[in-house]
C-alpha cells in the first residue's frame, strides 16, 4: 500500500484555493493527509480561528463539495517555533506520509526540501486568493465570502471573526 502524502496549512480560514489544492491533489491520489499546522495558535490577527473551527471549515467544504471522507483524513500539529525542528517534528506526530504537497509557501518547500525525506510537489495556484486577504476583508468588512467556499462561509457567520481590530 502506497505511503498517504501530506497537504499542510494553517487554513486560516480554509479558502477556495485550498479547495483547489485539495481537487488536485485528488486528481492523483486515492488517500491523503492533510495537516492543520500551528493547531495552538487562535484569536490572534493572523490566527484567528481554533484548530476545532479550522477542522470544522475544512470539513464542511469537502462535504460540500462531494468529496468523501474516506480519500482524506485530517491531523492537527503544533508548532514548535524551531524551523529547522519542524519537518522532524511532524513525523514524528503525524502518522507516516510520503509526498509532501505545498500551495503557496516558499519557507515550508524550503524546510522539507531542505530535510530531503519527502518529495515536494508545488500546487498549481489556479484561484488567486490567500488567507491573508480574506482576513483583512474580514476586518475591513469589505466581501470576504466571495474567496471561501459557501460553507466555509456558513460556519464563520457563525463564529464570527474573534480577534479585536486594533485603532491605533
Amino acid at each position: 500500500m502506497k505511503i498517504p502524502p501530506l497537504f499542510i496549512g494553517r487554513f486560516q480560514p480554509f479558502h477556495l484555493g485550498h479547495l483547489d489544492a485539495v481537487q488536485q491533489i485528488l486528481a492523483r491520489e486515492d488517500f491523503f493527509y492533510i495537516g492543520i499546522g500551528s493547531a495552538e495558535n487562535a484569536r490572534e490577527t493572523e490566527n484567528p480561528y481554533t484548530c476545532g473551527e479550522r477542522y470544522e471549515m475544512i470539513c464542511a467544504a469537502l462535504n460540500a463539495a462531494g468529496i468523501d471522507p474516506k480519500h482524506y483524513a485530517i491531523l492537527m500539529a503544533r508548532d514548535v517555533n524551531d524551523n529547522n525542528a519542524w519537518v522532524a517534528h511532524l513525523e514524528r506526530v503525524f502518522p507516516q506520509f510520503g509526498d509532501v504537497y505545498i500551495m503557496d509557501s516558499p519557507l515550508a518547500k524550503k524546510l522539507f526540501r531542505a530535510h530531503g525525506a519527502h518529495t515536494v510537489f508545488n500546487l498549481e495556484k489556479r484561484i488567486n486568493v490567500s488567507a491573508t486577504e480574506v482576513r483583512r476583508r474580514m476586518k475591513l468588512g469589505e466581501n470576504w465570502q466571495e474567496l471561501v467556499p459557501a460553507a466555509v462561509a456558513e460556519a464563520i457567520e457563525k463564529i464570527g471573526y474573534p480577534v479585536t481590530i486594533s485603532t491605533n
